[in-house]
């Protein structure tokens, strides 16, 4: 297996430095019991061992001898990923880890703290790298997923349309030996895909649904759909700059649902898979679709449109209705669907919502185990009030600035048939300013959380 950057086997890295992981609990043990030099050092540095710190000191001769970092929770891996930057380039391999949980936080942390996209613009710095006998299959494997994601939001959109994220759905087809259709442009209609038609027809990128499935028929049946605006101008409801300047991560959704289909994939758990992504730009055009207009969905119900801004639960409408087609045992699906869930719960912090409470319960359970949290939100039904519309079964917004957030995710839940079991995450993917290992841009959120719960779903570790 190559590693990644940052990453070194003891083979390929035979002198590598000392690095001490310890906190504030235990910092003043670990201290007294280095050599009087080192801890008169910690001293002037004031050190210790608080979260997100690092210290290094010298030999006799004036060389790197050792280094430390502090770090808060040790099964968070973010409290790990400000080492390869806070410290001096070169190798180092970790002491006395406490045990697997950690070791695999730590290498995973690493990972993020290690990232940079690069595609335009180079490093300027390469980052410590951590050496090790072994490394965890599964932390790297997490680690390459949500890499995908950042990498995969933080291309702008002249290099991630839909033709692109068609490619990588491809891509991750080929590798795991998946089946791959896509159904693209005026085939739309003639498949019954009325809704993405009407938001991606503007736009000279054709727009399409991405199907992918992969898996035993005989294991549990799990379908993944992810929203994929790889640009949203707001259609003729047009943003304004602000708004608009980062919206090539408006696929964020897409990504996360890739990204979980892969990982699934190559650790090979025994679960059925169907991945839906609905790919378009909403492009203003001379046939882009206008507010007031009422188009169709998969489902046969009509939608007037209120706000061509919101797009994103337009064309979801239509993958959530697919996906409910195949009769799965459980459909999740990923987008970057609101800026009221922002609002309500901040950047870090993804909305979850689902239609059945041991879905929700496990799926926030996953999150606090893996440190990848979300927050419940809830589908109160009387809101559907505020999308009424008096021409049409329903609309795609409403007029009022109330519970933006829920009413997305209760027209949703339109499409989701009857008894099927059900989650939405609406998630930001994206960092907004640089912190440890949260480089400013897109972000994987949710993304461990929901491999936890699938693994769990799936029998338990493989």
């Amino acid at each position: 297996m190559t590693l990644p950057a940052g990453f070194a086997r003891t083979a390929d890295a035979p002198a590598p430095l000392p690095l001490y992981v310890v906190d504030r609990g235990g910092f003043a043990a670990w201290r007294d019991a280095q050599p009087p030099a080192v801890q008169a050092w910690l001293a002037a540095q004031r050190f210790d061992g608080s979260a997100d710190t690092a210290v290094s000191w010298a030999n006799a001769d004036g060389g790197l001898a050792g280094a430390a970092i502090g770090i808060g929770d040790p099964l968070d891996p973010f409290a790990y990923a400000h080492a390869p930057l806070a410290l001096p380039g070169g190798d180092w391999q970790a002491v006395a880890t406490r045990d697997e949980d950690a070791q695999r936080a730590l290498q995973l942390g690493w990972g993020f703290g290690c990232y940079r996209f690069d595609r335009y613009k180079a490093n300027k710095r390469a980052p410590a790298r951590l050496v090790a006998d072994a490394f965890d299959a599964e932390a790297l494997d997490l680690l390459a997923a949500c890499v995908q994601v950042r990498d995969l939001v933080n291309t702008p959109t002249e290099h991630m349309g839909p033709d692109e994220l068609e490619a990588a759905a491809r891509a991750l087809a080929e590798r795991h030996g998946a089946r791959l259709e896509v159904v693209a442009g005026d085939d739309l209609l003639a498949r019954n895909y009325p809704a993405i038609h009407a938001v991606g027809r503007a736009s000279h990128r054709a727009p399409r649904i991405i199907e992918l499935a992969w898996g035993d028929p005989a294991h549990p049946h799990v379908a993944l759909c992810g929203k994929g605006v790889c640009f949203d101008t707001g259609g003729l409801d047009l943003k304004a700059a602000a708004g608009m300047r980062n919206m090539k991560k408006d696929m964020g959704g897409a990504a996360h649902a890739l990204a979980l289909a892969g990982l699934v994939m190559a650790r090979a758990l025994p679960l059925r898979i169907t991945l839906l992504i609905a790919a378009v730009e909403n492009a203003v055009g001379p046939n882009a679709f206008r507010p007031g207009e009422v188009i169709a969905t998969r489902t046969g119900a009509s939608i007037e449109i209120d706000n061509t801004d919101a797009e994103g639960r337009l064309v979801l409408s239509d993958a959530l209705a697919r996906a409910c087609e195949l009769g799965p045992d459980l459909v999740l699906d990923f987008a970057t669907l609101t800026g009221a869930a922002r609002i309500a719960l901040g950047p870090d912090l993804p909305a979850l919502y689902a239609n059945d409470d041991a879905l929700a319960n496990d799926w926030l359970a996953a999150g606090q185990q893996a440190r990848d949290p979300l927050w419940r939100m809830p589908l109160w039904r009387p809101y559907l009030r505020y999308l009424a519309s008096g021409i049409a079964d329903l609309a795609n917004g409403s007029s009022s600035t109330m519970a933006g957030s829920v009413t997305a995710a209760l027209f949703l839940e339109r499409f989701v048939r009857d008894g099927q079991r059900w989650a939405h995450v609406d998630v930001y993917a994206w960092n907004d300013s640089d912190r440890p290992g949260k480089p400013a841009g897109g972000e994987a959120q949710g993304l461990r959380a929901a491999y936890a719960l699938l693994k769990a779903r799936a029998g338990g570790p493989r």
